[in-house]
């Protein structure tokens, strides 16, 4: 049955519902005024204008870039599954508000529901305290605001390796912020941390960096904030949904052993989850953390003495649609190893392995590293009249404007600016005329990319 089909079913079934109450024909109840003007003023579109419009919208959104498609391979970009898509759609229809359980009910139940599945999966012990964010910036925000009242006055800790929203957010809430160096290789300097440790309250641990999709070594660092007294946070919002792999021998499994330790942390279902952008989520181990959020509403929260999820988060309006999306997916994927949703993990895991792989057989191509995710980064081989540093972002910057260019026919990478060190670290016969260079970076997170590996590699080579 295809999309078209099901949602026409659902909808049919609702209908039923919407009938029972004036105004369910799309608007159409809305009775005009007795002046002229009124008449026009709530006339209701026709369908011929609407089709203009729609006609219009599909022709404007043809100038994507073709993010369903695994010639994709360039942001983190990931089309939504048909369930996630037909329960967001159906039940944009009631348009329920997830802040208060006076905007809606089922969804926000529905929300409470997968709030314990998440935290099993990254073995909290229950109960904790969590809910559905619109992004997960505003996930993030959340940890670091509930972080600042945890540790008043005290600041965060990252990496140079972390992504910018924390430094930003640390920015909007008024706290310092603390960037600690790595090496190449991604390891902290833990010295750095030693030295400011008392000016520090929490730690964040990226789970997935998003530029290489490294998985910071939770289980040794973890150990030591403990002993300088620090909160740790995790932003697991882009390699969060790898934790199912941790015991397939697909990743490395100790940094994920490690999850359950932490104090918050940060997932994104509308990245590696299926669902429409709009999904976030952040987890406190310890509920108490709560109270920091206490208000009150002269309006709200009259419906039930149950917590309404507008009581424990910053945001007020919240699409219930997210919610319902992202339950119905979990009702068929769920979050089990071996499960529905493991078997799409592994499918990305096993897309970036071969991919790095067929890269490098071709002589053309040098992976700067070993992927632990689905991210690679790379390199393509400068000519022999071009062995420099340059000649490789000069590559870099030919193959990602040709890929697109050939639209259809092409394919689609993104560019990436990382030291000399690093590229010199598997050309070192390179002549180093340049500190940073720019080079090649694919994220292979949609299932069909790891069949799709040979044509992607053989349109690459195609653009040297």
């Amino acid at each position: 049955m295809n999309r078209l089909a099901l949602l026409t079913q659902a909808l049919s079934s609702l209908q039923s519902w919407l009938n029972r109450f004036p105004g369910s024909d799309g608007g159409a109840a809305v009775q005009p005024g007795e002046s002229g003007d009124a008449d026009q003023l709530h006339r209701q579109p026709s369908s011929g204008e609407m089709e203009t419009v729609l006609t219009e919208l599909v022709r404007r959104l043809e100038g994507n870039y073709p993010f369903h498609s695994p010639v994709y391979a360039g942001q983190m970009l990931k089309p939504p599954h048909e369930l996630a898509w037909l329960a967001h759609s159906l039940t944009m229809l009631i348009n329920p508000n997830n802040h208060a359980l006076d905007g809606g009910p089922p969804t926000s139940v529905m929300e409470k529901e997968v709030i314990p599945q998440f935290a099993r999966m990254f073995g909290f012990t229950e109960p904790v305290l969590g809910h559905l964010t619109s992004s997960g910036t505003i996930a993030n925000l959340e940890a670091l605001w509930v972080a600042r009242n945890v540790h008043p006055g005290k600041g965060i800790a990252f990496s140079d390796q972390a992504h910018y929203t924390h430094e930003r957010m640390c920015s909007v809430l008024g706290i310092p912020s603390f960037k600690i160096s790595t090496t190449p290789a991604g390891e902290w300097n833990l010295h750095e941390l030693e030295s400011i440790k008392d000016r520090v309250g929490t730690v964040v641990v990226t789970m997935g960096t998003t530029g290489a999709g490294r998985v910071e070594p939770l289980h040794e660092l973890l150990p030591l904030f403990r002993e300088m007294g620090l909160r740790v946070h995790l932003d697991a919002a882009y390699g969060g949904y790898f934790k199912l792999l941790e015991g397939t021998g697909a990743i490395d499994p100790l940094p994920w052993g490690w999850t359950g330790e932490a104090d918050s942390l940060v997932i994104d279902p509308h990245k590696h989850g299926l669902q429409p952008y709009g999904c976030g989520c952040v987890l406190f181990r310890d509920p108490a953390v709560g109270r920091y959020y206490k208000h009150d509403s002269p309006y709200t929260y009259f419906s039930s003495d149950d917590l309404h999820l507008g009581e424990i988060s910053l945001e007020c309006s919240r699409a219930g649609a997210a919610a319902a999306g992202l339950w119905a997916t979990l009702q068929v994927f769920g979050l089990e190893p071996m499960g529905r949703m493991g078997q799409v993990m592994q499918y990305c895991r096993k897309a970036a392995v071969r991919f790095a792989d067929a890269a490098v057989a071709t002589g053309r191509f040098v992976m700067l590293e070993a992927p632990e995710l689905d991210i690679v980064v790379y390199a393509g081989v400068p000519e022999v009249g071009a062995r420099t540093l340059r000649g490789v972002s000069a590559v870099s910057e030919r193959v990602f404007r040709r890929g697109m260019e050939r639209g259809a026919d092409g394919v689609y990478v993104s560019l990436y600016t990382v030291p000399a060190s690093q590229v010199l670290n598997v050309m070192p016969d390179l002549q180093p005329d340049a500190e940073t260079v720019t080079v090649l970076r694919s994220v292979l997170m949609k299932p069909e990319h790891r069949d799709f590996v040979p044509e992607l590699v053989r349109r690459l080579e195609s653009l040297l």
